[in-house]
């Protein structure tokens, strides 16, 4: 990159050029960097690196396990699949980040102190869940993270208004909502639980 600082005549650097330059700084920053980021490049087009690749992967080969133990053992598709997912679930067992043991210990101390939060569908009304899956020897907390947005947007819990109570004798069916009105939870409770991901895997890994 050229210096115009002394030169009035000399030409400014292009845009493009500048945005060359960046491009390479950061290629550079994540060749150097020691965990793998989620969210950034992989060096192939519309790839990006997963927050949690190494328990994700073993949830899809788990669960593809778990579907082809459905088809009959003789049939030659599920011997050659079984074969196939159980060598590159192999490979991504090997692969233990840093810290997994300590991070293993603590997840299960989580799930274990009130497992009513991971067997909800959605936890919040905009979508969020989390829950538990169990497929062989292992359990999973599978879920869809809540992105944060603009907090008046999220002033309204998801309760609706269902207006004030009424008074006097009811009918069957209106003491049936009341009874379920009386043992609904609230939505925020399903909101405490802090979630912590899977150690990241180091760049060698």
């Amino acid at each position: 990159m050229r210096s115009i600082r002394g030169n009035p005549s000399a030409t400014p650097t292009h845009p493009t050029n500048t945005s060359i330059v960046l491009a390479s700084m950061r290629q550079t920053t994540r060749l150097l960097a020691k965990y793998l980021e989620a969210g950034q490049p992989t060096g192939l087009t519309g790839l990006w690196t997963h927050a949690t690749p190494r328990s994700t992967l073993l949830y899809l080969y788990s669960s593809t396990l778990d579907r082809l133990s459905k088809i009959p053992e003789s049939s030659l598709y599920r011997q050659s699949v079984e074969a196939t997912t159980k060598h590159r679930m192999s490979i991504v067992e090997a692969a233990i980040p840093p810290g997994y043991d300590e991070w293993a210990k603590r997840a299960k101390e989580l799930v274990g102190q009130d497992k009513e939060k991971f067997r909800v569908n959605s936890g919040r009304i905009d979508g969020s869940e989390a829950r538990t899956v169990k497929l062989g020897d292992r359990v999973f907390v599978v879920g869809h993270r809540h992105e944060g947005k603009d907090t008046r947007e999220e002033e309204w819990d998801g309760e609706e208004n269902e207006g004030p109570a009424l008074e006097g004798a009811r009918t069957p069916a209106e003491r049936a909502d009341q009874a379920f009105l009386g043992d609904r939870k609230p939505l925020a409770e399903h909101e405490k639980v802090q979630w912590e991901d899977e150690p990241q895997l180091t760049a060698e890994q």
